[in-house]
């Protein structure tokens, strides 16, 4: 039998049988994807447990996009963290000085309508992809 494990602000966390409740990190800033989209409001991982000490940050499945160095030579990589098929879960990279690229994933019984609720932008967007679990959304934010 597997655990089952959250991700999310207010649910019970369920790691190793944990009943903590996930909360967030406060943010000293707000978003700012209006100037430069994603910001790091929007992209860094923020929840934590509290009870057993699980902190998003420091989890390889919720591991933000960052950098890998290959020494010695001067190479940068993205590292993309693995999304999870059984919610609508995405990443967000920048498209254009006015809005976002949203690639992710959904389970099989998901709308059109449900996932472009959770990804539109400030100012509406379009499917560039949808059909078989995946996705990709532009998102107007300017």
């Amino acid at each position: 039998m597997s655990e089952i494990v959250c991700f999310e602000a207010g649910q019970v966390c369920g790691r190793k049988g944990c009943d903590g409740i996930i909360q967030q990190h406060s943010s000293d800033s707000g978003c700012s994807c209006h100037i430069n989209p994603p910001c790091s409001f929007c992209t860094t991982p923020r929840e934590y447990c509290e009870a057993c000490g699980w902190d998003a940050a420091d989890d390889l499945v919720v591991e933000a996009e960052g950098t890998v160095y290959f020494a010695p030579i001067p190479f940068v990589e993205k590292v993309r963290r693995v999304l999870d098929p059984s919610k609508i879960d995405y990443t967000i990279s920048m498209h254009s000085n006015s809005s976002q690229k949203v690639e992710g994933v959904y389970p099989p019984e998901t709308t059109r309508a449900e996932v472009e609720a959770r990804v539109k932008g400030t100012f509406g967007g379009r499917f560039e992809r949808f059909g078989g679990g995946k996705f990709t959304y532009i998102a107007y934010t300017d």
